[in-house]
């Protein structure tokens, strides 16, 4: 006996009303619907219908045994539905919005290889600092860092951390001296950047907050300029303008090829918390669910805790 396909036809003998309906929609004989309905109970042992020459009815047991019947051929059909949604080719527009600088110094980079593993999808990114709503936007995803408000209609999925170096060019270092202790920034032309009001940082460019053997320390520096702009930041110090604390979005190559030279290294700074923003309803598209699995791959809090 094929058990599923003899629950698929009780189910159908119950919600028709009688086998010869059923044989109709199950498109096979009256005769084999009394066979798989006589299997059925035979196996279970019990009987599932009272049968008489005008009705049929339900037992209690068939009652119960009915309802579960529905449970597992919708099990089944969910999971035929899942295989075929996971070998279905992405394709389509994806909407993702991110912050300016790790969108353009880190995300966009990596969305061209994502669009050449899945050329049917068609990428529209947008850059801005500012939190745009998710859903009445049109974005199928958004990476945005602070502190998350719970909303009980999206998916948060922590991100590394968004971490920054405080560093200077060599040209400057040479002129003005390194510092080698927090008291020794004021002294110095500290570039720093002009958060709006509001922002979990604002204030920052007054006071430098660092983590240091002693526990955390505060200093208050000054420089000749105040920029809203990251890429205006690290433009001005790699040319000598002073001392900048960037993000390692955009100090990381310059340190490594020695255009810049990191800080105080026994102190780290202030980081953000990074999160990738997800409708669950918008999951279901293959497109989103390959760039959350591709987001998670190379950003995910798993890969920062392995290194």
């Amino acid at each position: 006996m094929d058990l599923f396909q003899a629950m698929s036809v009780y189910v159908k003998v119950v919600e028709t009303g009688s086998m010869t309906a059923a044989a109709q929609e199950c498109e096979i004989s009256t005769t084999m619907v009394g066979n798989h309905l006589r299997a059925l109970e035979q196996r279970l042992g019990v009987s599932l219908l009272k049968r008489t020459t005008r009705r049929q009815r339900l037992t209690e047991f068939g009652t119960a045994y009915y309802q579960r019947c529905l449970e597992v051929l919708g099990l089944v059909a969910a999971s035929e539905r899942l295989a075929e949604q996971a070998q279905e080719e992405p394709s389509g527009t994806l909407r993702i919005t991110a912050p300016l600088t790790f969108g353009s110094e880190v995300l966009a980079p990596a969305l061209c290889e994502f669009s050449l593993q899945y050329p049917k999808v068609k990428l529209d990114l947008v850059l801005s600092n500012l939190r745009v709503d998710l859903l009445d936007s049109g974005f199928d995803a958004a990476i945005r860092m602070g502190n998350m408000q719970e909303n009980s209609r999206l998916i948060a999925r922590p991100l590394q951390d968004y971490t920054m170096t405080l560093c200077a060019s060599p040209e400057y270092l040479k002129r003005r001296g390194v510092p080698t202790k927090p008291q020794d920034l004021p002294a110095h032309n500290c570039l720093t950047f002009a958060y709006p009001a509001g922002d979990d940082w604002s204030g920052v460019d007054k006071h430098w907050r660092l983590m240091g053997p002693e526990g955390e320390v505060t200093v208050e520096i000054s420089g000749t300029m105040v920029m809203n702009s990251s890429a205006a930041l690290y433009r001005s110090a790699t040319v000598g303008g002073g001392i900048v604390m960037l993000p390692d979005a955009y100090a990381e190559p310059d340190l490594r090829e020695g255009r810049m030279v990191a800080l105080l290294p026994d102190y780290k700074l202030p980081s953000r918390p990074m999160h990738l923003i997800y409708s669950p309803d918008r999951y279901q598209l293959p497109k989103l669910r390959r760039f959350v699995d591709f987001a998670m791959a190379r950003w995910g809090q798993q890969i920062a805790s392995a290194q």
